[in-house]
């Protein structure tokens, strides 16, 4: 792993940039999940209306408990989700009040992650916080693969975080957190 690599990361992402990163299955665009201007410009980018929401993607869960009312968890719903974390479930939890709309839209829950992947693991860890996360593709596009995918659709001077995706071919399993219901099959 390129401590310079992730430098230059953190570095764009402390810019309020958007950059690209790879997961288990594809690369994802992210940006600093505190930053209204950073999420707006990843909203323009992937020309996606704000009121749908955005996942979170974390080291660990103790990164995402700024964002997700724990409160309302039992011991059995959080048994559930940490049987599939680290890894390529994502699970829609209670939002905190304080929890920023640009990150819920319209929902007063939020769509979190903890992920495997050691890039995503290395660069939350080194930013100390979440990152969002959605596929890096333009609208009507494939989700990229590769860095070259990334740079033939978002340019030769987009941030990329260097790297390989995870074996995965199918995006993150999305499910509800209480009631266990399946939103989007991984």
């Amino acid at each position: 792993m390129n401590s310079e690599n992730i430098e230059s990361a953190l570095q764009a992402l402390r810019r309020a940039d958007v950059i690209a990163y790879p997961t288990e299955a594809v690369f994802g665009l992210g940006c600093d999940p505190d930053s209204q201007q950073a999420v707006e410009k990843l909203l323009v980018l992937k020309q996606r209306p704000w009121d749908k929401g955005l996942i979170l993607i974390a080291a660990n869960y103790q990164q995402l408990l700024p964002y997700v009312d724990d409160a309302q968890l039992s011991d059995e719903v959080r048994k559930r989700i940490f049987s599939c974390w680290p890894g390529p479930v994502t699970w829609v939890m209670p939002a905190l009040s304080s929890t920023p709309r640009w990150l819920t839209g319209r929902f007063e829950s939020i769509a979190v992650r903890v992920s495997d992947h050691p890039l995503v693991q290395a660069l939350c860890l080194a930013m100390d916080k979440p990152l969002v996360s959605t596929s890096a593709n333009l609208s009507g596009l494939q989700p990229c693969r590769t860095e070259d995918e990334v740079r033939q659709q978002f340019g030769n001077d987009f941030p990329v975080l260097s790297g390989l995706v995870g074996g995965r071919l199918n995006p993150s399993e999305i499910r509800d957190a209480l009631t266990g219901e399946l939103f989007r099959q991984g």
